[in-house]
């Protein structure tokens, strides 16, 4: 920008920093400007006192007194009180500039300093500054000039008066920033905080009210998969339609303080990212509040509409959480409707859940799961390098205090009942609370993050495993080891890496590692991980889809992808039954069906959850290659497991046995 002459104007530069000095003193003094400096609050009060600045540029963040209260000093004395100040801050939030002009400064610097942006508002307000101080000086001479001085005056006024306004119109625009959402122009969490206490404590109306939380299911995937343009785009959707829900148009709530006394009001709030807030006032009782609930499930059951003639669904998960005399602060009513959402969530997405006490104690003791899984997990989870040989492997698992462990369910070949290998199942030790399920704390490890590294712990673990028992029993060459792969996995980039290092420490041959994978992972994959799942296979890897048949059909994508064995899922094996009268129940039929495809399509069948003779013999007579399940063994830890590979055809006549006792009428 050009300079300009400003022969008299003096401008206060106060900031701790030598490198902010040195660049806004440079810019300053080449547009003409006088520059003076101080390096803190106290020396900047005393200079400003001493040798009056026109203009003070004073750093927010400073050792001993900060800006802020800088401010306030220079505002209560005489000698400083007209003197504009301009804050130079980092800080972005609304709350900090409402704070500043509260206090009496006129305008605020980013930081980093722009040029442009520096001079244009030193130019205004040392403008402002000069106005004022004319229109001081020609209040004092009126008398005597006012026929000479009318025009100019009115002119200077005038100035003056836009100015002002401009000003005004700023700091309402703050204050209505501070209270609102960028994207959505609803109420943000901060208005809504306000609101709730201000019904908390309205004790003259005892009026009741409901929070209902909702939460988007599936955003991330819609935001991950169309951008975030698009995310943005359904959010708005979103806040539109949860108003025209509630039959408010977007500007009711637009200048709607939150602590006008009246109550009725039902607003909607954007606590950020998909979580908003539907808070109903007045409620005549439950009922009113499911009603809601079930109105906005309804109207989310409908897509919605985005540009480019995108069509989106998704539904939300919502929490309830209703007055009551025991909430003394809107934290506590926030936090009780959010367990609930999770509930709602947890039970099965696009549903509605009620907090009740029983929810909290849940949440309380699945927060100090996740903290005692993360801790077993980043502290005490040691895995082996592939440039470490075998003897550092033993050193490690000396020397570290892991929680975590395989156990191993063998897979009996039906042709021949010798063991052809096994599945490897994690188990957590907790050193408190016993063995705890894989059921209870790998959901929670998808969900925080750690299911990468505990994975690629297993997977390392697994393979030292078998290739131990290959050394110790080389007669067993055809011995395989299952390993389990959850969804998320196959979504981290670096799976490939992570399993080619692991692999790098071990010699073992193409085949003996199968991936068991999902069947749900199959309709969620896209061709990232299908690229994966491809390169994997390179590896010699083979692919196993569990619980098959319990999807919804990924029937039409199974010949996309390098699929070797099905695994039927235990619920269908448990209703296995023989004929009766000819006629057999419709899990025969369904197993029977799953076994006819992966031998069409090419690939093994595996029967998992055996429990009975008579499912065994159901089974092996439909053609199904290998079984597992408590009838041949629960999950060992490696030491019972290896037993079965000491006599690895223990089953050989027992499964003879077995099934003769048990010969079903027909094989379906």
């Amino acid at each position: 920008m050009n300079a300009i002459l400003t022969a008299t104007q003096s401008i206060l530069i106060v900031d701790d920093d030598p490198a902010n000095l040195e660049v806004l003193s440079n810019l300053l003094e080449r547009s003409g400007y006088e520059v003076l400096i101080a390096r803190d609050g106290y020396s900047a009060i005393e200079r400003a006192r001493y040798d009056p600045p026109d203009l003070i540029c004073l750093d927010v963040m400073m050792p001993g007194i900060d800006g802020f209260e800088t401010c306030r000093r220079l505002k209560n004395q005489a000698e400083t009180v007209d003197i504009p100040v301009i804050f130079m801050t980092a800080l972005s939030d609304i709350e900090h500039q409402v704070m500043g002009l509260g206090l009496g400064a006129v305008d605020y610097i980013p930081k980093p300093f722009y040029e442009d942006v520096v001079l244009s508002r030193v130019q205004l307000h040392l403008k402002l500054r000069r106005l004022t101080d004319s229109l001081a000086n020609q209040n004092q001479q009126l008398e005597r000039l006012v026929g000479d001085r009318t025009h100019q005056l009115q002119d200077t006024i005038h100035q003056l008066q836009v100015t002002q306004r401009e000003l005004e119109q700023r700091e309402q625009q703050l204050a209505h920033d501070a209270l609102h959402d960028s994207l959505t122009g609803l109420p943000n969490r901060v208005w809504l905080m306000n609101r709730i206490n201000t019904l908390l404590q309205n004790t003259a109306n005892s009026s009741e009210f409901a929070v209902l939380f909702l939460d988007l299911d599936r955003f991330k995937v819609i935001n991950d998969s169309l951008g975030h343009l698009a995310g943005d785009a359904l959010l708005k959707t979103v806040a539109g339609r949860l108003l025209e829900i509630l039959g408010h148009d977007p500007q009711t709530l637009d200048s709607l303080s939150p602590d006008f006394p009246e109550t009725g009001w039902s607003t909607v709030s954007r606590l950020g990212g998909d979580e908003f807030v539907v808070l109903l006032e007045n409620v005549a009782g439950l009922d009113d509040v499911l009603e809601v609930a079930r109105c906005i499930q309804r109207q989310f059951s409908l897509p919605f509409h985005l540009a480019n003639n995108y069509e989106v669904f998704t539904n939300a998960s919502i929490g309830i959480a209703l007055k009551n005399t025991q909430y003394l602060h809107c934290e506590n009513v926030l936090r009780d409707a959010d367990i609930a959402m999770y509930q709602a969530k947890q039970a099965g997405r696009g549903r509605y859940a009620i907090f009740n006490p029983q929810m909290q104690a849940r949440a309380k003791l699945r927060l100090e799961l996740e903290n005692d899984l993360r801790h077993a997990v980043e502290h005490k989870l040691l895995i082996r390098e592939p440039w470490q040989d075998s003897h550092d492997r033993q050193n490690l698992r000396g020397q570290r205090n892991n929680e975590f462990s395989l156990y191993y369910q063998p897979l009996v070949c039906l042709q021949t009942g010798r063991i052809r290998g096994f599945e490897a199942l994690l188990r957590w030790h907790h050193p408190k609370k016993g063995l705890i399920s894989p059921v209870d704390f790998i959901p929670i490890s998808e969900e925080i993050g750690l299911i990468h590294e505990l994975g690629s712990w297993v997977f390392w673990e697994a393979c030292q495993q078998l290739s131990d028992w290959r050394s110790q029993f080389p007669h067993l060459q055809d011995l395989t080891l299952n390993v389990n792969l959850s969804t998320i996995q196959l979504m981290q980039p670096q799976l490939v890496e992570l399993i080619e290092n692991a692999l790098m420490g071990v010699q073992l041959p193409q085949g003996c590692i199968k991936l068991e994978i999902t069947e749900t992972c199959l309709l969620q994959s896209n061709a990232q991980v299908f690229d994966i799942l491809r390169k994997l296979q390179e590896l010699g890897l083979s692919l196993c889809i569990d619980d098959f048949g319990t999807g919804y059909s990924s029937l039409s994508r199974l010949h996309e992808f390098p699929v070797h064995t099905l695994k039927i899922d235990k619920a269908f094996v448990a209703r296995l039954q023989e004929k009766s009268n000819g006629v057999s129940e419709n899990g025969n039929e369904i197993v029977h069906t799953i076994i006819t495809l992966a031998h069409a399509l090419g690939m093994d069948a595996v029967a998992e959850g055996i429990e009975t003779p008579t499912q065994l013999a159901i089974v092996r007579a439909m053609g199904c290659e290998l079984a597992q399940g408590y009838l041949f063994s629960r999950p060992l830890p490696p030491q019972e497991a290896e037993t079965f590979l000491v006599t690895p055809e223990r089953f050989t006549a027992w499964l003879t046995a077995a099934i003769h006792h048990s010969t079903p009428s027909s094989t379906t």
